[in-house]
This record gives C-alpha cells, sequence and structure tokens, in this order.
C-alpha cells in the first residue's frame, strides 16, 4: 500500500508545474495506489484518453492518476493530497466537425485524397470504409472501363459506404470529365472529390444538381456530396457559390436536370466540404497551410454571411498532413477534418509497386521537387514528385524545355533528339508517335487530327508519352523503368518517416492505411491532452510529449 511516507525518495521523473497551476477550489479523493509517480506508469495514465486525468501532488511529489473523483474544497485547505490539475476524457470524435461525421456517415474527422491512377486503390477505400473512415479512390487518368470496375467491386464491399470516387479536371479533353460523371450518376455514387479544378465546368454542376430535390417537409435534399479540394481563393469562391447560371440553362435545355433543380441549384454551394491542399503530392502550390487555412475560413465566414446557407460549408486541410502534431494543428485551427495523401501511398494497401513504397519509406523532407505534370503540360503547370532514387524530374524538365524552344519535332538538332531517344524514349520518336497515334485514333480522334496539322501539338503528345507512362511504370512495377518512376509525393512523407522511425510502421510492410488514421488520430487527442494540461501550468518534459506508434488492434466501430 501507498502512503505519504512511502513517497519522499521519489526521483525526478519529468513533471513540474507553476505556480498558478494550483486548483485550490477543488480537491481529489482516491487510493494512492492508483497514482502513479513513475515515468512509465505516467504516461500509461496520460495515454488513458477514454478517462480523466488529474495531477496531484503528495508529499512534495507530483503524481498522475486516472481514478477517484473531484469534490469543492469550499474552505481552501491544504489536504495530504493536493490536486494541481485535471483534464476531462477525450474521445477521438471530437476533434474536428461533429457535422462532418454525421454527414459522411464516420467515425473520425479524417479521410484518405484520392491519388490518381488508382493509387488510391480499391483495397485502401474498402479498408478505410469497413472502419468507417472514408477515402477516395484514385479514378483519374483511368479508363471508364477501370474506374466502373472499381465502383462495383467497392460497393459489393461497401454497400451502405462511406467512399468517395474522385473527378479530376481534365482542360484538355473535358469529355473524360464528363465520362466519369455519367457512370457516377449511373451507379449512384454519392459522393465525389473534386480536384484541380481551375474553374467550374458543366460537367461537376451537372453532377452537383442533379443531385437536388425536395423531401417530403420541402426541404432541399442533396444527395450528390462534393468535397472540393482547392488550394486558391478563387478557385474556393467558385465552390462555396452556387452553381453558375450560365451551366443551369445548358443542362435544362439538354435535358439533363430539371426546372426545379435548376431553381434549387440557387439554394446550394457546390461544395459541402472543402479541402484546402496546402504543400501536398501531386497537383500544389505550395501553399503554406498557417496562411491558407485562416484565408479561406475568413472566404467562407464571407460567402455564408451572403448567402445564409442551411448548412455552413465546411473547410478541410490537406498537404502537409502526416503526424499526429500535423493533425491536432489542423483541428486547433480550425480545419472541420483533416486529409492524408502521401503517406497512403506507401501503405501495403496502395496501388503503388514494392519498389516505389520502398523509395517512399525512405525520402526525408527535401526529397520533393516541382516536376512538368503530363495532363497540363503544354500549360506549364508543374507537380510535386519524388526526386530521390529516379531521374524522372529531371527528364521531365528536359522535354519540356525543348518544347518551349522548338516548334516542332523536326526544328529539334539532332544530337538533342538522340538523346531522348537513347536516354528517355528507349525508343525512337517514330515509335513513340505510331503508338500514340494508335492509342488517340481509338480514344480520341479529333485530337490526333488537329495534332497531324499542328507540329507544337504533335511534339506535345509526343512528350507526354513519357510523363504519362511514368507514373504507370511506378505503380506496375515495370522492370529496367525504375529510374523513370514519376512517384507523386510531398514533404509529408518526409515528416511521416521521421515520426515512425523506430517504430513498427518504419517497416513498409507494416504500413496499413486504418493503422495510420488511428494512430494519427489517437496522437493528436494525446497532444491536445498534453498541451492542455501546459496551458494550465504543467511542466512536461518531451519524454511525455512523444506519441510512439504500438502496434496494437485498432478501435472496433463498436468500441468507440
Amino acid at each position: 500500500m501507498t502512503t505519504v511516507d512511502t513517497l519522499q525518495n521519489k526521483h525526478d521523473h519529468g513533471l513540474d508545474f507553476s505556480a498558478y497551476a494550483y486548483n485550490q477550489n477543488l480537491g481529489w479523493k482516491g487510493s494512492l495506489d492508483d497514482v502513479s509517480f513513475e515515468q512509465t506508469t505516467i504516461k500509461d495514465k496520460l495515454l488513458a484518453l477514454e478517462k480523466p486525468c488529474y495531477i496531484v501532488k503528495v508529499a512534495g511529489k507530483i503524481g498522475v492518476t486516472n481514478e477517484g473523483y473531484l469534490y469543492p474544497n469550499e474552505n481552501n485547505t491544504t489536504a495530504q493530497v493536493e490536486l494541481i490539475t485535471s483534464t476531462a476524457p477525450i474521445n477521438i470524435q471530437q476533434l474536428g466537425d461533429a457535422n462532418f461525421l454525421s454527414f459522411h456517415g464516420v467515425k473520425y474527422a479524417y479521410m484518405t485524397g484520392a491519388m490518381a491512377g488508382g493509387i488510391a486503390s480499391e483495397e485502401m477505400v474498402i479498408a478505410l470504409g469497413k472502419e468507417k473512415i472514408l477515402s477516395s479512390f484514385g479514378a483519374g487518368g483511368l479508363s471508364p472501363e477501370r474506374i466502373e470496375a472499381a465502383i462495383n467491386r467497392i460497393q459489393l464491399a461497401l454497400p451502405h459506404g462511406p467512399y468517395a470516387f474522385n473527378l479530376i479536371h481534365s482542360p484538355n479533353d473535358m469529355a473524360i470529365e464528363r465520362r466519369a460523371v455519367d457512370l457516377y450518376l449511373k451507379y449512384q455514387i454519392r459522393t465525389v472529390e473534386a480536384s484541380a479544378f481551375l474553374d467550374l465546368t458543366a460537367n461537376i454542376v451537372y453532377y452537383r444538381v442533379a443531385g437536388l430535390s425536395l423531401n417530403d417537409a420541402n426541404q432541399i435534399e442533396i444527395k450528390n456530396k462534393v468535397i472540393a479540394k482547392v488550394s486558391r481563393r478563387e478557385v474556393a469562391t467558385k465552390f462555396l457559390q452556387p452553381a453558375p447560371e450560365k451551366f443551369l440553362k445548358e443542362l435544362v435545355e439538354q435535358g439533363l436536370i430539371t426546372q426545379l433543380q435548376a431553381k434549387l441549384a440557387a439554394k446550394v454551394p457546390m461544395a459541402d466540404d472543402i479541402t484546402i491542399e496546402a504543400d501536398s503530392g501531386g497537383h500544389t502550390d505550395n501553399r503554406p497551410l498557417v496562411c491558407l487555412l485562416p484565408s479561406i475560413i475568413a472566404l467562407r465566414d464571407e460567402v455564408q454571411a451572403q448567402y445564409n446557407y442551411e448548412q455552413p460549408i465546411r473547410i478541410g486541410v490537406a498537404g502537409g498532413i502526416a503526424t499526429p502534431q500535423s493533425a491536432l494543428a489542423a483541428f486547433m485551427m480550425g480545419a472541420a477534418y483533416v486529409m492524408t495523401g502521401s503517406i497512403n501511398q506507401s501503405c501495403v494497401e496502395s496501388g503503388a509497386c514494392k519498389h516505389t513504397k520502398q523509395l517512399l519509406a525512405q525520402a526525408e523532407m527535401a526529397d520533393v521537387i516541382m516536376a512538368p505534370a503530363a495532363d497540363m503540360f503544354e500549360m506549364g503547370v508543374k507537380l510535386q514528385v519524388l526526386k530521390r532514387g529516379t531521374l524522372f524530374p529531371m527528364r521531365a524538365q528536359k522535354l519540356y524545355e525543348i518544347y518551349r524552344t522548338y516548334d516542332s519535332i523536326d526544328s529539334i538538332p539532332l544530337p538533342e533528339k538522340e538523346k531522348i531517344e537513347k536516354q528517355i524514349f528507349r525508343k525512337t520518336i517514330a515509335e513513340v508517335w505510331e503508338g500514340t497515334a494508335t492509342y488517340l485514333s481509338q480514344k480520341n480522334p479529333e485530337k490526333l487530327g488537329k495534332a497531324v496539322n499542328n507540329p507544337k501539338l504533335k511534339m506535345a503528345l509526343i512528350f507526354r508519352w513519357y510523363l504519362g507512362l511514368s507514373s504507370r511504370w511506378s505503380s506496375s512495377g515495370e522492370k529496367g523503368r525504375e529510374v523513370d518512376y514519376q512517384i507523386w509525393c510531398g514533404p509529408a512523407m518526409g515528416s511521416f518517416n521521421d515520426w515512425v522511425r523506430g517504430s513498427y510502421l518504419s517497416e513498409p510492410n507494416n504500413r496499413r492505411v486504418v493503422d495510420v488514421a488511428h494512430h494519427i488520430m489517437t496522437g493528436a487527442a494525446f497532444l491536445y491532452r498534453i498541451q492542455s494540461l501546459k496551458i494550465q501550468g504543467m511542466q512536461i518534459s518531451d519524454y511525455y510529449s512523444q506519441y510512439i506508434p504500438e502496434p496494437s488492434v485498432h478501435f472496433s466501430i463498436t468500441e468507440v
């Protein structure tokens, strides 16, 4: 049995307090046997998030307990056991916006973003969905047949959700967008993550408005939910506002939506949630999260005051979310939810090949660089990729510089053409064009016709052959092309690797998306407790401020 006398010679354990930390109006009652004075057991009690945490002082020593109870210390008398401070239990569901949870039918204010080419795979979406965590399938760059197969598989595994599908903006071929929307409407995909949009298109408006109706109570029902990923205020404004009248008029004239739906569209925003994308992998403006989030939240509030939507749009964050610290920082800044991306690519369920996952698991924060994007090559748009272990960024940039310098393939100096053929393409330019022309004749004969009469466009299509295939090689594990793998990645990957170094998650084979989600959210809740104690005057050593992922059975749905 623990007594006051047995505590006189305890060693320092890294806890102290400021004079103002004393809670003189409350006292603690309980058994001293339940109070921990050793580092390891103290941390265990701090990690017991489902229980309250009491910091007490006994015989000059600070201890921690989850047991006992508080009582009013009306006379301000000094008891044998003094209460310094306390924190309430914290549930992971308390992080973020509760409306995000109820609206999407999920248990965490956490989702995983789409990574094109099926890198955000069916396995990833299903694994997370079974744990009631929202995940977006990476439909970008996939054929309609491949997307349809993914829809069938995911809907079979998750008949009641949650899941989302990506709708990526395709400015060079709007028919790609339209085919995806047609599939989503056909199969009643109720949540779409819209990304890379520079402006609204008739396609995203069609998807949104086609799901509007009135219920029996004469209230607007929004069946087709939109989570818009943006990084600029001007684009965010488009999704914060109702659908443009010009698109509604066109859609009504085409018989795609009704007059009633067009009328209802004027009363709802284009998106239910807006994910502001900071310094992320893939398409990114490299914006700093601490500047971007407050700006978009303020913009949301301005638009809400103007339109007075029944349900204000939620603002979440992506880009750099890789650790409990980054997730907690986002929540404390007002984020309704957090979205992870790059870190999931290194997980078992991702569509990336084993070699790519190994490279990602070794990446540091500085191992990323901007490189030309295949889908917006001619526009000079860039995306963020891994530079460690691959020559893709340098080779892609070289192709873009040549494209900018010359007007046609024929005007490129012979030595340059030979370098392209031998070092980058490993084929003759004629062979690349032959394959490209065959593909376009089946998929986009109109563009092929334009290219035949436009040498500059023809050159761009030839160069895009390499940029397009390089990302597929990274997914399929194309042998002999490892140095050309295009691996979309942001600095979050390096941050994640730093956090899990030395833990079971340092090994790619142990990285599972559900575990990663659980540890980030649990760690964020734990760090919230630690910061709460610090704000109340506790001086806490770094030992207690570290959340290290431990292998364990994650919480089942019935336990939360």
